[in-house]
Formats: structure tokens, C-alpha cells, sequence
């Protein structure tokens, strides 16, 4: 595609200068000569990239275009849309990494010589990792050219055999007829990336040059992986997602139960199904060498999972394990109707009422009764279990419902009584769409054979894990949509090995007490929460530091105010202190790289607020490249910075000492680092909490107060005098600490004298 034809948005623009979409639309209202729109909407136009670059250049904004970003510029601008380019550009990574002196070869040329070349080189890899292109055989009459030489110059109108000359879509293919997908001939025959055409790669070849020219960088699988992921943000309502996290909890769940496979021990390669395989990211998860298969309604989608899958490491096509894909609706037209695999892993569609109920009323896989129109989850219970060996084990993606709606108790009767589910597991809220719903893991073994059923199911219960080292009550998700993935790891992980009761984190109930008119399944139910203090025991302990912390609140609490007049000083403001160098000012992102070693904590809103440790554990940026730098907006805490959020009507600010130093800064949070030459950063709190100072730096524009930091006020003060405030505004801190604390501990103490008097544990005197 000719560069001159690339489009961005405003956003795009923020990425390549660096800034965020505000900056943006200050360029647009300051600058007369900002270039102007080409394409979009209204509210979200377009630009001419070039036009931007020069633009940006010239007012010395940008240096150079990162590779990545214009490589990502021209997947957005394809003439024939993302996805289509992200296809091209996956098959030509395929062939850059499996190939690479072909490709070099095929780059020697020029753009409509190479586009004439590249569907046979295409096929030839994708052939290698996917299998041929069947559906271009049948189409052809013929075989699919595989396993020949790549010639280095061709004329442009060459194509392999079998594949349309016109640039016209073949059926399964992205661009295709979605409903085809549904014929039981396409469907187990297909393979999900059909080959492109000479006239199709065409207006792609300069993006599959850019993209190779990244990926010497940082490698053709991480390229596909950072293109795919700006995709998908930038679309995030047509995909549901499987968060990284929760995928390698299922696969490491799948995993630990190996160990009850049948006598004779496990394979050297296991096999793994996907049948709803989404973006792949379940499948990319599996550890060790494995035989990956996958299956997805949509098309479009099938042929980037199978592109990404064949990308995911670095081995061979021989020594790699087999990766097959295809297409279609794996519960109205299954692919691998004869397939019995190790593992199934599955985030099936939720609450789906057109799932074939009416046209698969007597189909066999329905071996523990047959589901409800409104229970669909349970038909994709079953048909993970119709798939698996003996032995082997499925983990599904579940919504609470399953485990409790009355039309599917005799399902879930017959799974206990047969020994085919295992465990259920609640996660915490935020572990994957719909967030606001702690959604459950179903863990299943195919009974049969050798194996008797175990008469005993266990729960566990993750919403709020309580444990060793864990305080009651204490919140380990870092965010709504950001669970703190090892701790929950740690808790799944430990109690599906141990199998042992955990009071409020698991529990190993008989069958027999779970077959009642209900057979609710919920792990709430059956693993009520401890008592708070730790229950009638604990609350001796309790009481012993609530009666300390009042102690030292007695002790903290403030002498007699002595009243003056008011005073009338010089004042200065923020903004005036930060172009004088005096203090920094940076704004939280919340986002971090991870490491080796785990993860940076981040300092969140709630934590300024409540006073409490960081909590917020962070996630690279989904549009990253794996790799790549940090990035230039990363905050990290040091000792003395002050830390005071920017929404709420609330005047709150935070001193940042040894133990908060090193956690990256949050959103909706700003950070003023003050020169300690110039500025005390106990004065520089404790004036930025004033009411009328926050009243008069705040905005009300909105339903929400915002802060705007740069308006605050300060007296202009020498610095011993700022010291001795300093001192009374800490004081001021530690007292409120201890109220905060007492609060809690009071509260804590309340809630297990309830539990205790309740339940029996405690006597009334």
C-alpha cells in the first residue's frame, strides 16, 4: 500500500509524539497550520501520516517515526482493513522466520514482482505448519503446489495454482462468507489461512517489508504479537478476551492433573483442544511440547489464531508439535468429531440461547442429560468432555449461574455422580468479561476405563483468599480488572494439589451433601467466610491492639490549637514552582514492564485514600512489543514525593516514605517531587490539603471534582520555617494513621463479637 495513503487518529498521533490525546487536541485549537482531516468522523477524524510526520518535525516534536508505530499506521490504513493486513503480515512472518534467505531473495525485487512470488513462497510455510489448503485443491481439481523451490523472480501475474487471480476473497478466508463456515465439507477440510493472491498481496507489500524489517528487531513472533495486540485494543468491544493471567492459571490447572492419567503413564507430546478458541491466547498459554488444535466461528479470527499459534516459538516445522486450526461452530459443526485429546481449555460464549438446542435434540456427546435452550455453558461442558481421553482433563471458563440455575441440576447431578467434575473455583471480580462478575473455573475428568469416581468435589474460593500472611478481609485484587494473578495462582494451585480444607479458601465436600433438589454448586454456599479477628479465638488478640492503637491515638492527639489572626503571605503556586525548578510534576499511568522477578506493585487512588500499602498490580502495555523499553511516562516513587489524587472533591495528600518507595504511580494520580534544597515535602502536603486550596485548584465541570495540581497554592516560606511546619503537618499524619487503624480494628472487633454470638463460638456475660 502506497505510504502516502496511511491514515491515523488522534490517538495514533499521542503515540508517535509520546503525549497524551489532550496535547493533541491543544495542537489542533494553538496551531493554525495543523494539518487537517482526511477521513473519520467528526469526533474521531483521521490525518494524512505523512502530513503529520512533517508536521511533527518541523515543530520539533518527533525526530523519527518509531518502526513499530508506522508498521502499525500502515495494518490500520490497509485499504482492505486490519485484519485482512494482519493475515498478509502474518503469513510473510511465517515466512521470514521459517525461510528467512528465500525472503531476502523475494525483497530483491520490486513490489509487483514480489506480490507475483509470494503466494507460492506462502504456501509452501503455511503448508509446513498448517497443512495444505484443501479447500483450494478441491477448488482446482488439482493438488496444492507445496514442497518446491522458491524461484526469485516471477512475473506478476504468477499465482500458485488453484487460487484466484482476481483478488477476490476465497471462501473461509477473512474477507469471506461468514456463513460458509457452518458446511460440514468447509469446516473439516478448510484450513483456516488460506493462501493469498497475487492481487490481494498487492497494496500489502510495503507493510510486509516494514514488518520484516521490525522483526530482524525483536523477531516475527513478537511482531505479530504487538501488531495483534493494537488490534485488539483498538477494538475492544468486537473481542472477548481472555486475559493473559487467567489463561495460565487454566493450562497450569490442566497441567498439575497428569499425574491421574491412565496406568502406562503420559504421552511424550499431549495433545490440547481449544474449541472456542477466540484469539489462541488459552493454547499460547500451554506449557512444554504439545500438539495444539483449535476451532472458531469466526473466520477472520481463526486465520490470526492459527498465524498466531504457528508463530508462537521458534522450533522447526518438524520438530514442532502439530498446530490445526479451523473454522466454524465447534457445537452445530464440529472439526474433530473423532478427536479423544489430553486437555481441553475453553472460555466459551456466555449465555448463549442460539446454540443449536433445537438441531442437536438427539446428538451423543449429550451423555449427561440434555441442556436447557438457556444453558449453553453445560453443552459446552459436555462436548469438552465427549472430546477427551480417559483420563483426561478439561478446564472451562464458567459463569456463576452455571453453578446454580435449577434448570441444570440434573446435569450437574449426573457430572458428581459419574466423578466428571472435579473442582469449582470462584475467582475474584475482574478475572475476565464480564468484570464485574467473579466468574468460576469448572475443572473435569473423563470418567471411564480404570478410573472409579471420586465421590467428593472440591470448592475454592478466591473472591477474597484468606490464608497465611493474609489479614482478613484484606482486597488482593489490584484493581477491578486487575486481580493480583500470583496470589490467586498461588491459592487455586495450592489447593487443587492438596485437595485439603482451607477455611474460606477451600473445601473438599462429599457428593452425597451436594445431591439435594438444588445441587448448587456455588463455592459461597458451602465455604461460608471466616469469622472476622480469625473467629472467637482471635478476638482476644484483636482487642489487645485496638485498646494499644487508642493508646497511642490518646498520645498522638493534638494539643490545644493557639488561635492568631489570620496571616496574609506572599503565595506562589505549583505550576509557578515547577518552571522554576523547584518540584516536578509527573502524571500515574498505573502500567509497568514485568520482570524475571514478578511485577512492580502500583500505588492506586484507593491506597492515597485508605492510607494503605501499594495494591495495584501493574500489566505491560497490551500494545507494547514484547521487549521493548519502558516507557518514557513510567513513574517510579522515591522517598519525599508527595502523591494527591486528581478526581474527587476530596483534599487528600500522601508523603511517600521507604516502605511505598520503588511502586509505580497510578492512575488518576499526580506526583509532585519537590527539590528538598527548596521545599520541605511535609510543608508541601500539608498546605496541598487545605480546603479552600483544594476548593480553588478543583474544577466543576463535570458530575466529578478534578484537581487541577498546577493551581494549588503554597506560602512563600524560608526553609527552616517550612521545616517547622513540616513537623506539626507529620504529627497531624501520624494521629490520623492511628484514627484509621483504630477504626478498622473497632469495626473488625464488632463484626467477630456478631460471629461469635451468632454461630455459638461466643457466650453472652
Amino acid at each position: 500500500m502506497p505510504e502516502q495513503a496511511t491514515e491515523v487518529t488522534a490517538a495514533g498521533i499521542a503515540r508517535l509524539a509520546g503525549v497524551g490525546r489532550a496535547a493533541v487536541s491543544n495542537w489542533r485549537r494553538r496551531h493554525a497550520d495543523f494539518p487537517k482531516p482526511v477521513g473519520g468522523t467528526e469526533t474521531s477524524p483521521s490525518f494524512a501520516l505523512p502530513e503529520v510526520e512533517q508536521w511533527l518535525r518541523d515543530q520539533g516534536k518527533l525526530a523519527e517515526v518509531p518502526l513499530r508505530e508506522r508498521v502499525w499506521q500502515q495494518v490500520a490504513g490497509h485499504p482492505e482493513g486490519a485484519v485482512t493486513a494482519l493475515t498478509h503480515t502474518g503469513c510473510a512472518l511465517l515466512l521470514v522466520r521459517d525461510r528467512p534467505t528465500a525472503w531476502l531473495e523475494l525483497t530483491a525485487v520490486s513490489d509487483e514482482r514480489m506480490a507475483g512470488v509470494l503466494p507460492h513462497a506462502m504456501e509452501e510455510v503455511l503448508g509446513a505448519r498448517l497443512g495444505p489448503d484443501t479447500e483450494a485443491r478441491a477448488r482446482s481439481g488439482g493438488p496444492v503446489p507445496s514442497g518446491r523451490a522458491v524461484a526469485p523472480v516471477l512475473t506478476g501475474s504468477d499465482t500458485p495454482a488453484g487460487r484466484p487471480s482476481d483478488g477476490s476473497p476465497a471462501a473461509g478466508s477473512p474477507a469471506g462468507d461468514a456463513g460458509s463456515v457452518h458446511s460440514p465439507s468447509a469446516v473439516h477440510t478448510a484450513r483456516a489461512v488460506p493462501t493469498p493472491s497475487t492481487d490481494a498481496l498487492l497494496p500489502s507489500v510495503p507493510l510486509l517489508r516494514a514488518a520484516a524489517e521490525l522483526a530482524a528487531g525483536i523477531g516475527a513472533g513478537q511482531t505479530f504479537e504487538f501488531l495483534l495486540g493494537r488490534q485488539l485494543d483498538a477494538n475492544p468491544r468486537q473481542y472477548t478476551l481472555t486475559p493473559p493471567g487467567l489463561a495460565e492459571l487454566m493450562a497450569a490447572l490442566a497441567e498439575t492433573g497428569k499425574d491421574t492419567d491412565q496406568p502406562g503413564g503420559r504421552r511424550p507430546v499431549r495433545s490440547v483442544l481449544d474449541p472456542a478458541a477466540g484469539t489462541g491466547t488459552l493454547l499460547r498459554a500451554v506449557a512444554g511440547p504439545a500438539e495444539l488444535l483449535a476451532q472458531e466461528v469466526d473466520p477472520a479470527l481463526a486465520a490470526l489464531t492459527a498465524l498466531r499459534l504457528a508463530l508462537h516459538g521458534d522450533g522447526s516445522p518438524r520438530s514442532t508439535p502439530a498446530r490445526t486450526v479451523r473454522g466454524g461452530d465447534a457445537l452445530r459443526a464440529d472439526a474433530f468429531p473423532q478427536l479423544a485429546v489430553d486437555t481441553v481449555l475453553c472460555h466459551p460464549p456466555f449465555n448463549d440461547r442460539n446454540w443449536g438446542h433445537d438441531e442437536l435434540a438427539y446428538d451423543p456427546r449429550w451423555e449427561y442429560g440434555f441442556p436447557a435452550r438457556t444453558e449453553s455453558e453445560l453443552a459446552w461442558v459436555q462436548h469438552a468432555l465427549a472430546r477427551l481421553r480417559t483420563g483426561g482433563t478439561a478446564v472451562l471458563l464458567m459463569p456463576p449461574a452455571a453453578a446454580s440455575r435449577r434448570s441444570g441440576r440434573r446435569i450437574r447431578a449426573d457430572l458428581l455422580r459419574r466423578g466428571a467434575l472435579r473442582a469449582v473455583i470462584a475467582l475474584p471480580a475482574g478475572a475476565a468479561p464480564p468484570y464485574g462478575i467473579p466468574l468460576h473455573l469448572w475443572v473435569l475428568r473423563k470418567p471411564g476405563g480404570e478410573l472409579r469416581p471420586v465421590p467428593e468435589l472440591l470448592l475454592v474460593d478466591t473472591t477474597d483468599p484468606v490464608g497465611p500472611g493474609t489479614a482478613t478481609g484484606t482486597q488482593t485484587s489490584g484493581g477491578r480488572d486487575r486481580p493480583d494473578w500470583p496470589a490467586v495462582h498461588a491459592a487455586v494451585l495450592d489447593a487443587w494439589r492438596d485437595r485439603a480444607d482451607h477455611p474460606g479458601v477451600s473445601r473438599v465436600v462429599p457428593v452425597i451433601e451436594l445431591l439435594d433438589d438444588d445441587v448448587d454448586l456455588a463455592p459461597a454456599r458451602h465455604l461460608p467466610r471466616p469469622a472476622a479477628g480469625g473467629g472467637a479465638a482471635g478476638l482476644e488478640d484483636v482487642r489487645e491492639r485496638l485498646a494499644d492503637t487508642l493508646r497511642l491515638t490518646a498520645d498522638l492527639t493534638p494539643p490545644p490549637a493557639e488561635l492568631s489572626a489570620p496571616a496574609h503571605r506572599p503565595l506562589t503556586t505549583v505550576g509557578e514552582l515547577a518552571r522554576a525548578g523547584a518540584l516536578l510534576l509527573r502524571t500515574g499511568t498505573g502500567t509497568a514492564p514485568r520482570t524475571d522477578t514478578g511485577t512492580t506493585p502500583v500505588l492506586t487512588e484507593h491506597d492515597v485514600l485508605a492510607g494503605t500499602a501499594p495494591s495495584g498490580t501493574p500489566a505491560p502495555p497490551p500494545t507494547a512489543a514484547p521487549g521493548t523499553p519502558a516507557p518514557d511516562d513510567l513513574v517510579l516513587l522515591e522517598p519525599g514525593d508527595v502523591v494527591v489524587p486528581v478526581l474527587g472533591a476530596g483534599s487528600v495528600a500522601r508523603v511517600v516514605d521507604e516502605a511505598t518507595a520503588g511502586a509505580v504511580l497510578g492512575r488518576n494520580l499526580q506526583l509532585l517531587r519537590p527539590d528538598p534544597a527548596a521545599i520541605d515535602p511535609w510543608f508541601l502536603a500539608g498546605f496541598l490539603r487545605g480546603t479552600a486550596n483544594h476548593r480553588q485548584a478543583s474544577s466543576y465541570a463535570s458530575t466529578a471534582a478534578r484537581l487541577d495540581a498546577r493551581r494549588l497554592q503554597l506560602p512563600r516560606l524560608p526553609l527552616a520555617e517550612q521545616q517547622r511546619y513540616g513537623e506539626q503537618f507529620r504529627a497531624l499524619a501520624a494521629f490520623e494513621d492511628a484514627l484509621r487503624t483504630a477504626g478498622r480494628l473497632g469495626g473488625e472487633l464488632v463484626r467477630g463479637m456478631y460471629d461469635g454470638l451468632t454461630d455459638g463460638t461466643v457466650t453472652p456475660r
